[in-house]
């Protein structure tokens, strides 16, 4: 009797960041008879966007494809700040009615697929206890990072600091750095915006990176949409500067994979212009890895750039050997005066938000593996997740994701399908990470991610044209399984 009080819907979303609601909204446009619910672990909107609060946080890739294909990005900012995106994100769930299906401050802890009921059985962690609910497809929107604890290395001697080590994932709202040094150390994403941001206001602000990263200056307006706005209509306009953006970052991309050295020598060259005469360019903008092996850091009008130049920051290529009450000891012997010290040092990986996945009874080893399409596991049924590009914007494969799986249900609802999962061939083997950088972060947890195939659709190109083709117009039963549920779920007997 207890079974069947448990809240049943056909479509389980957890997560309500730009991916789940995104997801939402495709759910609710594409397949409008499906029920479903969105279970978020935190108290509002917006995943990374609700939670990054340190200086200076946007967007590292162009609104024009990390706002959602449905609803154009209509601000003149391309790269946009958190809250511009926190508020966009959660303007799209009120417009569509998906903030009416979110149930925060509920955490996923485990998730069982039965064939026999052909449904997922979820539990969670809710404000008022424990809670279970029972769907038939399951849709993970939960990214591939920890939200309650960032990633500090071991750094000796930290305790002596005097003043206050922040990691930005936890940026306290009452941190008042005018007027004070400040060293931060890292040299991604984080690092590179909070530099020139703090500068502004900051007595000196120092990036110490144990080794570079490649840094290119973009337009934060661009100059193709200024131009262009108020002559073509916004219906035609969203699409052209959308793809434009999108084949340009392939041009880079293939351009950093097949040539590496001109790519080099372009982005040195782009820095050298905008650094003072005789600075140190290789230094410290030359990674020894190259091109697009990393993450590539983009600034929006050359800032931090304009940061270093002015003097308001400063860059040290070095290792942290230690600190004092009064600031950072590195190893070529120098300490680096700081009242603050901020640890950019990078994500720790959770996929799956951490929940433990079983398909009849068998716990599913992700990182034993194999990823299909890039956004479902070989052998679990009626699963997906998602995990954007890692050289172009993350909605361009959410949007892709999302659009599959309405597409997916659809297929199942009118062949009578109720199950469908991916196989591969025969002698398929992974080949590598489903995440595929070699950052510090991906290295460290590389075990728990799923691989890749040597060939789609076990294989994720990173390449969005290649992409659309596939997951758009491909077929649906390339290496998927579909039965339908048995007999006694048929007639009722399961509930």
């Amino acid at each position: 009797m207890a079974e069947e009080s448990v809240e049943h819907v056909d479509v389980l979303i957890v997560g309500a960041g730009l991916s789940g609601i995104g997801a939402a909204c495709h759910l609710s446009r594409e397949c409008p008879g499906r029920t479903f619910a969105m279970l978020e672990a935190r108290d509002a909107i917006g995943g990374t966007w609700d939670l990054f609060r340190y200086p200076g946080v946007r967007s590292d890739s162009d609104m024009y494809t990390l706002g959602y294909s449905f609803r154009p990005w209509n601000q003149a900012k391309a790269i946009a700040d958190g809250p511009a995106i926190r508020e966009y994100v959660r303007e799209t769930a009120r417009e569509f009615g998906i903030d009416e299906k979110i149930r925060f401050g509920h955490e996923v802890t485990g998730a069982e697929w039965s064939t026999q009921d052909s449904r997922w059985t979820v539990r969670a962690r809710g404000p008022a206890g424990d809670v279970t609910l029972t769907c038939e497809f399951l849709f993970v929107c939960a990214g591939y990072y920890r939200y309650d604890q960032g990633y500090t290395p071991d750094l000796p001697g930290i305790e002596k600091f005097a003043g206050p080590v922040i990691h930005p994932q936890h940026w306290p709202e009452d941190l008042d750095y005018a007027g004070k040094r400040v060293v931060v150390i890292g040299s991604g994403a984080t690092a590179v915006t909070l530099v020139p941001a703090m500068a502004e206001t900051a007595e000196h602000v120092t990036m110490l990176q144990r080794s570079p990263s490649y840094v290119l200056a973009l337009p934060a307006t661009d100059p193709v949409a200024e131009r262009l706005r108020g002559r073509i209509p916004d219906r035609y306009l969203y699409p052209i500067l959308r793809w434009k953006n999108v084949l340009g970052a392939q041009f880079v991309f293939q351009l950093s994979r097949r040539t590496p050295g001109l790519m080099k020598s372009l982005l040195r060259k782009g820095a050298q212009r905008l650094l003072p005469p005789g600075y140190d360019v290789d230094t410290h903008f030359g990674p020894t890895y190259d091109p697009w092996d990393q993450r590539m850091c983009f600034v929006p009008d050359g800032d931090l750039f304009k940061a270093v130049t002015a003097g308001r920051a400063s860059i040290v290529t070095d290792k942290v050997e230690g600190f004092t009450a009064g600031g950072v000891t590195t190893a070529s012997g120098d300490e680096l005066r700081a009242d603050i010290v901020v640890t950019a040092t990078g994500l720790n990986l959770l996929p799956v938000g951490g929940m433990a996945l079983t398909v009849d009874g068998e716990r599913v080893e992700l990182g034993k593996s194999l990823a299909y399409k890039g956004m479902m596991i070989s052998g679990v049924p009626n699963f997906a997740l998602t995990i954007g590009y890692t050289n172009a914007s993350w909605t361009l494969k959410s949007d892709l994701v999302a659009r599959y799986v309405c597409r997916l249900l659809n297929h199942m609802a009118e062949h009578g399908f109720h199950k469908a999962a991916p196989h591969p061939p025969a002698g398929t083997e992974g080949t590598g990470p489903l995440v595929d950088l070699r950052s510090g972060y991906v290295l460290r947890s590389i075990d728990k991610l799923p691989k890749q195939g040597p060939a789609a659709p076990w294989r994720l190109h990173q390449n969005y044209p290649r992409d659309v083709l596939l997951m758009r117009y491909g077929p649906m039963d390339d290496d998927m399984r579909f039965e339908r549920a048995p007999a006694a779920v048929l007639s009722g007997q399961h509930t």
